[in-house]
């Protein structure tokens, strides 16, 4: 989500004058700035001196981050409803994005156990980076909130976005409730496309499948604003930056600059260099006080920490096959 943004700044670093400028802007002054983002820099994970990786927390919500208090340790009335660590190994070329599934049962710094997105709720995004960086004992970087709205205006801004859909099925409410999405390739307009990222009544195991659709779609998307055809096109750019910044909340660092920095050092990453998959489960049951919840694995989960902080995120997902897509 948050990389795909980043490969169109690129460009951003490699066209001359006042059109750079103006983009640049657009970005800064329709985007809105999490002051205070992160935990009290005692309970923080640290970096080894060298350790140039990076983790970004990127977290998708019905409900824009700046409409609600996020960044202070109150409790809040706001949930993540999708969640993907991305990390960024030292070399750049690779691209790695880890979803955590929202109804994952963990530990809650302070709090107890709860579902993981209940994180942003009860103390706003700093708890919610707070409770990541715990899970897994690696610092988060930076931090990016998105509103599926911003699905929408991207997918149309690009022109329609082709995704194969591996399972059909009927959106349950808005407006596309009742349309069939049939399986196999086809391109998506904005309203098609919110309703796909958004769907989860509609499958057997629910949120999963919603998961693994979100992925389809977002490597989709990566792959055409990272083709030739989008990155010299100055009105595509344009119109996806104007389209996607109203809906984008970030850490204070991570600004139009930031991004066009770290896209450059990405400038060799392809769509296939981009790897996403969801943080194994023992899969579903029920709290002791009877919420439906999903069952974490914490081998697997230790397995990972472990591999970030090797930078070897990469092997540990090739000897698992966990590269699957949608």
């Amino acid at each position: 989500m948050l990389l795909g943004f980043a490969a169109a700044v690129l460009v951003v670093g490699l066209i001359a004058g006042a059109y750079v400028f103006t983009l640049i802007q657009t970005f800064n002054s329709g985007s809105t700035r999490i002051e205070n983002a992160f935990p009290e820099e005692s309970t923080r994970p640290q970096k080894a001196d060298g350790n140039t990786a990076m983790n970004i927390l990127v977290m998708g919500s019905d409900t824009r981050g700046s409409d609600v208090d996020v960044e202070t340790n109150a409790a809040t009335n706001q949930r993540a409803d999708t969640l993907m660590l991305v990390h960024l190994p030292a070399d750049r070329k690779k691209a790695y994005a880890i979803s955590l599934m929202r109804d994952l049962w963990i530990d809650i710094p302070g709090k107890g156990e709860s579902k993981v997105n209940a994180a942003l709720a009860y103390g706003g995004v700093p708890l919610m980076v707070q409770t990541v960086e715990t899970l897994f004992d690696q610092r988060i970087d930076h931090v990016a909130m998105i509103d599926f709205e911003g699905f929408k205006g991207l997918t149309d801004a690009l022109g329609g976005v082709e995704v194969d859909v591996k399972i059909p099925f009927a959106p349950s409410s808005g407006p596309m409730a009742g349309q069939t999405y049939k399986a196999g390739k086809q391109t998506f307009d904005g309203d098609e496309a919110l309703a796909f990222v958004r769907e989860r009544l509609a499958f057997s195991d629910g949120d999963y499948q919603r998961v693994r659709n979100q992925q389809g779609y977002l490597k989709s998307v990566m792959g055409k604003i990272i083709a030739r055809e989008t990155l010299t096109n100055p009105v595509t750019i344009s119109n996806m930056v104007s389209a996607v910044s109203p809906f984008v909340s970030v850490d204070k660092n991570l600004d139009a600059a930031a991004i066009g920095s770290l896209s450059l050092s990405m400038k060799d990453v392809r769509a296939q260099d981009i790897v996403m998959f969801t943080l194994p489960t023992l899969g579903t049951g029920t709290s002791a006080d009877g919420q439906s919840i999903v069952l974490a694995d914490t081998t697997a989960i230790a397995d990972i920490a472990t591999a970030l902080s090797k930078d070897q995120l990469g092997t540990y997902i090739v000897a698992h096959a966990l590269d699957k897509g949608q």
